[in-house]
């Protein structure tokens, strides 16, 4: 039986393998790699090869590239970001290193690098390395260190593994560096979505890959493709299952002491603290959850893998899942068994993988060994009972259910999320953004639309829904706006790389209270980064705050509830650094606000003067209704929606009693002693008048707003700020307009270091 556990080391001799490739590509892999050929006859291209997740990029590209590139002794520089694609490549070059693939060679040599350990260095670099694996970061920091290995060659394969990242700054010097020494540059990005970005940021895209193929021959223009075919097209014809995705809401919450250390873990590290660990392995009400949720939904999930938090929470749940008459297993690294005292090998696990395999074990629990290289077709269903901040792993993980029929598998592939509150954000991936782009190729009618869109909206709430439980924390503000107002109108979704090469997802929820803003800020963003000079892949945090400033003072002024975030500004800021286009915004047209109108059922229970028996049994029949529930869908948790509900009921029963919340003071202090950003606090649209007012006031005829200090000329507000250190104010003691200067941010830094 072949090996399900494959170490590849950091370097190393390959032999050709004698026998035959077991592995027979599916047509759309064959059309791509003879479309390959198609564009190969060219002396230098640049292309895209776009399959989706799931559709083998690595295997059709390692299997084209072996017999064409390193058959005919033609180098390979292949780059990614992270370290797990990079043993992917390599794992993918060695398993299909067949003598058929390779008539004209016996062998050839290649050499990981990157800043892992268990990776060489770019200082290991030598020319007789025939392919050469290597993170972005470790040969961006060190071009020069491909000189060598590349001298006198006149041809060169350079592939940009997820090219979508490719028009980040390090990725676009490589390619320039390394066409700029050989002569016949042979560029092959591999990626699932090229069209994610902003239709200004496929530009970006089109001048890197100008080359692809069509209709049989060679061609430039519009972006590069050589081969693609979409999600659908690969569901329908049964070589992918079509994902179907839920949301499971455990009542739990996480992180409330969350300190810098733990967050950069997460943030950087994707690790859970073991503090946080424990805590989610031992909480008995989420694991009965996980387990009650396979229960009454067996039939439909069927053979499922659970993804676990720890080891501990990989037994425990295997317990559970046996104790409820299901017969689970759980596969770990070569670890002992701490509640047996007995050592779990490899072949313990193998022994397990067979049992699931001929059916005998309907649930795998594992801590992220079976993400990749572990052939389960007949897994349906996959449980995400741990959180991940990395879309590479989680599209592993969701990977192993989308098998499709045609290929062993099944029709359906279930992704199931147990998804918690934490009271610090973090920006765990979920699982539906990774088909955020091709969501038309998967989705089949309005409904399933809205569903997906309703779906992204709830898991962004959740905070929200929880401090309004929370009597701990103020949510007055929030509570006091209409409900229909608080539903968001669209995201940006985008996700970026870390300094660490970890990918970074993110979504933006816009309201209609932050629409225009956040839609003036992005058509500012590139004055805005020519003003600071911002010209760096990563900014520091300083400039990052200090961008995030500028912007909220010139456009997130006024009263926005539901509010802006600054975080969600400095993750707008992190991906334009590197893409240089701001992210693409998504509406969420299909969501009828109307048919979540809690005020409206308030409304009625209210005119038919319902009782508290009368009200619970509408109100629970409004949440049982039918499998097309938008509430259901929204909330998510019946508290969540009884809560909101009560407040409606509240705003009926008494109609002021959001009035005296507008008299509060701040403390003691009269408006003439406090900064604008303490008057913001109080009264954001006073604050908006101030600070529109000073810039008004510095308008010259010619419509250039003047720096006070210096004379410096824009008609731009971005190069400028208010003087917000102390309002200057009338002797009685009114804040005006007037009294308040813009500064270019040179003065402006100058007059705060004199304070």
């Amino acid at each position: 039986m072949e090996s399900r556990f494959v170490e590849v080391k950091s370097n190393g001799i390959v032999s050709a393998k004698r026998g035959k490739n077991k592995r027979t590509p599916y047509d759309h892999q064959k059309k791509a790699m003879k479309n390959l050929d198609i564009i190969d006859e060219s002396p230098s291209y640049s292309t895209l090869v776009v399959l989706p997740t799931g559709g083998g990029k690595t295997y059709t590209a390692s299997m084209w590239l072996l017999r064409h590139a390193l058959n005919n002794h033609k180098k390979i520089l292949w780059i990614a970001h992270r370290q797990m694609l990079l043993d992917q490549a390599a794992e993918s070059f060695q398993k299909y290193a067949y003598a058929e693939n390779l008539p004209n060679i016996s062998s050839f040599s290649y050499r990981i690098v990157s800043g892992s350990t268990s990776h060489d260095r770019t200082k290991d670099i030598v020319p007789g390395d025939n392919l050469l694996i290597a993170s972005k970061d470790s040969i961006g920091r060190n071009m020069e260190s491909l000189d060598k290995w590349i001298n006198g060659d006149d041809e060169i394969y350079l592939v940009i593994d997820e090219a979508h990242h490719s028009t980040a700054k390090t990725y676009r010097r490589i390619i320039d560096h390394v066409k700029s020494k050989v002569k016949n540059t042979k560029v092959i990005g591999l990626t699932a979505t090229p069209l994610r970005t902003a239709a200004n940021e496929q530009g970006l895209l089109a001048k890197l890959f100008t080359d692809g193929v069509k209709s049989g021959r060679a061609v430039r223009g519009d972006i590069g493709i050589t081969y693609q075919i979409g999600l659908k097209d690969l569901i329908n014809r049964g070589i992918l299952s079509k994902p179907i995705f839920e949301s499971r809401y455990t009542d739990e919450a996480f992180g409330d002491n969350l300190g810098l250390d733990d967050w950069e873990k997460i943030s950087h590290l994707d690790v859970l603290p073991d503090s946080i660990a424990g805590q989610m392995a031992n909480s008995a009400a989420r694991n009965k959850l996980i387990v009650e949720t396979y229960k009454k939904n067996q039939d439909v999930y069927g053979q499922t893998i659970v993804f676990a938090v720890n080891v501990v929470h990989a037994i425990t749940l295997c317990k559970l899942f046996n104790r409820a008459g299901i017969p689970a297993e759980f596969v770990v690294s070569d670890v002992k068994d701490m509640i047996t005292g007995v050592t779990l090998s490899r072949e313990d696990n193998e022994r397990k993988l067979e049992s699931y395999r001929k059916g005998k074990t309907k649930v795998l629990v594992n801590v992220n060994i079976l993400t990749e290289g572990v052939d389960l077709p007949q897994t349906s269903t996959v449980f995400l009972a741990r959180p991940t901040v990395s879309t590479v792993l989680m599209t592993q993980m969701i990977g192993r259910a989308l098998r499709g029929e045609a290929a062993g598998g099944t029709k359906d592939a279930h992704i199931v999320s147990f998804v918690d509150s934490w009271n610090e954000h973090i920006a765990w991936v979920n699982p539906e953004n990774i088909f955020v782009d091709n969501k038309n190729d998967f989705i089949d009618s309005q409904n399933e639309r809205r569903d997906y869109e309703l779906r992204m909206i709830a898991i962004s709430k959740i905070e929200e829904f929880a401090a309004i439980l929370d009597d701990s924390v103020d949510t007055t503000a929030i509570e006091r706006v209409p409900f229909e107002q608080r539903v968001p109108i669209g995201m940006y979704a985008f996700t970026y790389l870390e300094e660490n090469g970890m990918d970074h997802s993110y979504q933006v929820m816009v309201y209609d209270s932050t629409q225009e803003a956040y839609h003036n800020m992005m058509e500012a963003l590139p004055e805005l980064f020519k003003v600071f000079k911002a010209d760096e892949e990563f900014l520091s945090e300083t400039t990052l705050h200090e961008m995030a400033d500028q912007i909220r003072d010139t456009y997130f002024l006024g009263e926005m509830i539901p509010p802006y975030e600054e975080k969600d500004v400095i993750q707008v800021l992190k991906y334009f650094a590197q893409y240089e286009e701001p992210p693409k915004f998504y509406t969420f047209d299909y969501v009828d606000k109307s048919k979540l109108d809690v005020a409206a059922i308030a409304r009625h229970i209210w005119d038919e003067d319902m009782g508290p028996r009368k009200k619970a049994e509408y109100v629970e029949s409004l949440w049982e209704e039918g499998d097309d529930n938008m509430l259901r869908l929204f909330f998510g948790r019946k508290a969540y929606f009884w809560k909101q509900l009560d407040i409606e009921m509240m705003k009926l029963s008494s109609p002021g009693i959001f009035d005296d919340e507008e008299n509060v003071k701040y403390g003691t202090k009269d408006y003439a002693d406090m900064t604008l950003y303490e008057i913001r606090k109080i009264d954001p649209e006073y604050e908006k008048r101030l600070r529109d007012g000073a810039f008004n006031a510095a308008k010259g005829k010619d419509g250039c707003y003047v720096c006070a200090g210096c004379g410096l000329k824009d008609k731009s507000r971005i190069p400028f700020q208010v003087d917000h250190i102390i309002p200057l104010n009338r002797k009685d003691g009114k804040t005006v307009p007037e009294n308040l200067q813009i500064l270019c941010r040179s003065c402006n830094a100058k007059k705060s270091d004199s304070l």
